[in-house]
């Protein structure tokens, strides 16, 4: 058995998996079962094997990536589930200590690429968030939400269930009209042209994408709210700087990702600032279900350089110190999987076009990010947050009913 092979046994129990080699001889693991993907591999050469074995993850995706790795039976987003689902999170058993070593060696090597100073986070932003337009049209709903949807029903669209996820945010924010909103990481300006639409209110939304700044400004011109929700090319500690004290409400969605844990306090010292004394603030993030850890090599690399997905205590700890009361704490659990499926699907439907506006090489790269990033969600340790933080205890209605009352409003 082959090393590759006796690492596949070890983890590949529920469901099956075949190993053909570059000499055409085939190992196979696991016992088929329902729900469980069968999955046939095929290495192109004998240094796949070495490469996988050096670093799992990244070592898989680059030889996926470079037509070295092929998936015969099924495809890159099984092969993933594969082997995700055999070592699910909450695979139960009885729990140890974690190792000390371990724990150590990933602090180490994640700890240096979040530090996103303002020049950082710029290029940071523009390698994933200035990709073409086109490319995220082919897959996003027709709003361009390019976060967690909210799925009151798995049989939705992506369209309704991003519509229910800017009404159940809103809702949170418990707006009134003629207030200032502040949205951090506006991305194609939906969640702002939303907000104003629904109930009026003042938006500015703010970016550190030219792409994205150039598509939400031409939507709030033909909109014809130019005048009421403006967005602007900033980072959120020059605008801290500038209007201390001018926004009732912030709302920041799939932004806090980026931040890096070395400026968390930093991010939320500048949001109490920017609001005003009575303010609330609504934090949609994606987060661990655990203890902190870090980023996988492979989306170092070529996803999100300088992300880190944050675990709720490291959130709420950097949050006390600027006396901000976490007043509601919501955990989605399978929303994001049921999003980056329907994201997967319209990827894979829009093979054609992605190849052409890239090449071959990007688009397996871009399916085995979306396959990755699902299994975490479904098997693994990744969940979304929902966190409303107040200035003021005084602010919010005393229970969570108007929560629901809001977005019956809304039609959710």
């Amino acid at each position: 058995m082959s090393i590759l092979g006796r690492f596949l046994g070890s983890v590949v129990k529920r469901g099956t998996i075949t190993v053909i080699h570059p000499d055409g001889s085939d190992e196979s693991f696991g016992q088929p079962e329902a729900g469980f993907p069968d999955v046939i591999i095929r290495l192109a050469d004998k240094a796949v094997m070495r490469q996988i074995l050096l670093d799992p993850r990244l070592g898989a995706a680059e030889t996926f990536m470079d037509g070295r790795l092929i998936v015969e039976k099924g495809d890159i987003m099984e092969l993933v589930q594969l082997l995700r689902a055999n070592r699910r999170w909450e695979r139960g058993g009885r729990l140890k200590e974690p190792n000390a070593v371990k724990t150590a060696k990933n602090f180490i090597a994640g700890h240096l690429d979040r530090i996103n100073g303002k020049r950082r986070s710029k290029a940071n932003v523009a390698h994933h968030y200035d990709l073409s337009r086109e490319l995220y049209e082919l897959f996003l709903d027709k709003d361009m939400q390019y976060s967690c949807a909210y799925w009151t029903d798995p049989k939705n669209t992506l369209e309704q269930a991003q519509l229910d996820k800017k009404a159940h945010i809103a809702a949170k924010l418990d707006l009134k009209a003629s207030q200032r909103v502040l949205d951090i990481g506006c991305g194609w300006g939906g969640m702002a042209l939303y907000l104003h639409q629904k109930f009026g209110v003042e938006v500015l939304g703010i970016t550190l994408s030219e792409e994205q700044l150039k598509v939400a400004q031409e939507r709030a011109e033909k909109e014809g709210v130019a005048d009421e929700v403006k967005f602007e090319l900033i980072d959120y500690r020059d605008l801290a700087e500038r209007e201390a004290g001018q926004f009732d409400r912030i709302v920041s969605v799939g932004m806090f990702e980026h931040v890096g844990t070395p400026h968390f306090k930093t991010f939320f010292r500048c949001a109490a600032n920017l609001m005003t004394d009575d303010g609330v603030m609504l934090l949609h993030t994606i987060g661990r279900m655990g203890k902190p850890g870090t980023t996988d090599a492979f989306t170092r690399k070529y996803i999100f350089p300088g992300g880190y997905i944050p675990a709720l205590s490291e959130t709420v700890e950097a949050s006390e110190r600027f006396r901000l009361m976490a007043t509601d704490i919501e955990t989605l659990r399978l929303h994001y999987a049921l999003t980056l499926r329907e994201w997967y699907k319209r990827t894979v439907a829009n093979r054609d076009k992605i190849v052409e506006l890239y090449d071959e090489r990007f688009f397996r790269l871009w399916t085995f990010y979306l396959a990755g990033a699902t299994a975490a969600f479904e098997s693994g340790g990744m969940c979304n947050y929902q966190i409303q933080f107040s200035r003021n205890r005084h602010t919010l209605p005393l229970t969570r009913d108007y929560i629901g009352e809001t977005e019956k409003q809304l039609g959710l």
